[in-house]
């Protein structure tokens, strides 16, 4: 039997369970509660469901959800199942979301209403709830015993083919990344949590078993509670916020970062994109009695990797371009930084990560090339970030090497956007970069051939691409411009990009 000590993903809601049985463990939009005991038994009802299917239980369980009951039941009822849970997106184009499920080797579905009209033709067995409903089968007693190297869940990150890379996490490394996060951080059982992020989104893991295993409430972030996230951090009692950086923008735009406007936040957590120093402070200024993290990690090293935690008296003039560090790697892991010919560099340079956090490789071996290095007897993830590395060991984000970029939380391959764009109907080349607006960071595309309208381009990109990764500005040129080498110029693109954008 699973129990709270185990070290699989699943075990943090047990242990929540067991400290906070008739606490809330999920707070919804529509204002419903369920608590750890309603959760549990709801999930133990669904495994049953899963593994009563056929001869044999699933091999992995697609939860095609947004922010309702079927996603956080339907992620606890696949691990409790001990399948690999696949968490999807049902605002994703229905073909990319297919290309995932046959990826990942889905077998069985759960979905929520959203997710059953996202996908007309699944061309799998589908199993839909609809908030809490019964499905066939025996109820499990309890958590099906998993080994601890057996993978937990899967997540997608962009490719720059346009087909997606599956990333396997285990639960062994799920569990010393929330071995980590419980020594440094005194989350406790009155707590609550915000859940701002999608479940496809590995920073989601965060919000959900930080929260569950400390017997804390997590409350899924409608996209309204920007317009007042003070009102509604008031109103929920929140003491927990993560989010990307850019949320720090919206909330400005929105006039929520007065000062004290949220004095009950006792932590702060930023990731998924550079952090600005002015926007730490600004936040700061809103939240004086949180303290703040800016921490740093990609899908493949399970979450988050590195974390710095803010001063104002030292983490200044550690900032480079106004950028916040994002600190040390987790213990029990080692990194390097490799110059452009793998060469080692004590100061500047890739950052290359290895420990108990890295995943073995992505699901097709053949994704594994280019982003995976065999060093010192040891495999390491490539992360394609340049950093820099203080004599203390803090490490501050330079930016990419290559053509993924972070916006809004999202990692975006320019390569996968001007794949896509090649293919809609008159365009003949296509380049992305990245572009400054009011509103923050911006993905702007440049193309030859058949000039059209900016809506007709991205009529036929939202079928092939998520919201995330949908360019926010189209310009037609007749020809790019090159560079002594004769290649296309993409640094004076990306310079007039980020001059300023007029809206098209």
């Amino acid at each position: 039997m699973t129990n709270a000590d185990s070290p699989v993903l699943h075990a943090r809601f047990l242990r929540g369970l067991a400290t906070s049985p008739t606490r809330p463990a999920l707070c919804l939009e529509d204002g419903r509660r369920f608590t750890f005991e309603q959760l549990h038994e709801l999930a133990l009802r669904w495994a049953g469901a899963l593994r009563s299917r056929g001869d044999e239980p699933p091999r992995a369980v697609g939860v095609l959800a947004g922010k309702t009951l079927e996603a956080y039941a339907g992620l606890l009822a696949a691990l409790y199942a001990g399948v690999v849970a696949v968490p999807l997106h049902p605002e994703f184009p229905a073909e990319r979301n297919r290309r995932m499920l046959t990826a990942a080797g889905v077998s069985v579905l759960l979905a929520d209403q959203q997710g059953l009209a996202s996908l007309a033709e699944p061309g799998l067995p589908v199993l839909a709830p609809l908030d809490g409903g019964t499905l066939p089968g025996r109820t499990l007693d309890a958590p099906v015993p998993v080994d601890p190297d057996q993978v937990a869940y899967v997540l997608f990150t962009s490719g720059s083919t346009g087909r997606p890379k599956g990333v396997p996490i285990r639960h062994s490394s799920a569990d010393h990344y929330f071995r980590v996060l419980e020594q440094r951080y005194d989350f406790h059982a009155e707590d609550v949590f915000s859940q701002s992020f999608d479940l496809n989104f590995d920073c989601a893991m965060f919000d959900l078993f930080c929260a569950w295993g400390a017997g804390a409430p997590a409350h899924p972030l409608p996209g309204a509670a920007y317009r007042d996230l003070p009102g509604f951090v008031a109103a929920r009692g929140l003491t927990v916020w993560f989010s990307t950086p850019s949320a720090i923008t919206l909330v400005r735009r929105m006039g929520g970062l007065t000062p004290n406007s949220m004095p009950g936040l006792r932590w702060s957590f930023f990731a998924g994109e550079a952090l600005r120093a002015d926007d730490a402070e600004e936040w700061l200024v809103a939240a004086p009695g949180s303290t703040l993290e800016n921490i740093y990690g990609p899908t493949e090293l399970t979450v988050t990797i590195t974390g710095h935690r803010w001063s104002p008296e030292t983490s200044p003039a550690l900032c480079v371009n106004g950028l916040v560090p994002i600190g040390r790697v987790h213990e029990g892991h080692d990194h390097l930084l490799l110059t452009e010919d793998d060469r080692l560099r004590e100061t500047e340079g890739e950052l290359c990560v290895t420990g108990p956090q890295l995943s073995g490789g992505y699901l097709d071996p053949a994704d594994d090339a280019g982003r995976f290095l065999d060093h010192d007897g040891r495999r390491w993830y490539r992360t394609g970030d340049r950093v820099r590395r203080h004599p203390d060991g803090e490490l501050v984000y330079l930016g990419r090497l290559d053509s993924q970029v972070q916006l809004h939380g999202w990692r975006v391959e320019l390569a996968e956007v001007e794949h896509a764009l090649r293919g809609c109907a008159g365009v003949r080349d296509a380049v992305a970069v990245t572009g400054q607006s009011e509103a923050g960071p911006q993905l702007v595309v440049y193309y030859t051939g058949v000039p059209a309208p900016a809506r007709d381009l991205a009529r036929q990109l939202r079928e092939v691409l998520p919201k995330g990764m949908m360019p926010g500005y189209y310009h037609h040129v007749d020809e790019f411009p090159l560079n002594s080498n004769r290649k296309i110029d993409r640094a004076r693109l990306a310079g007039l990009a980020r001059n300023g954008l007029d809206a098209t």
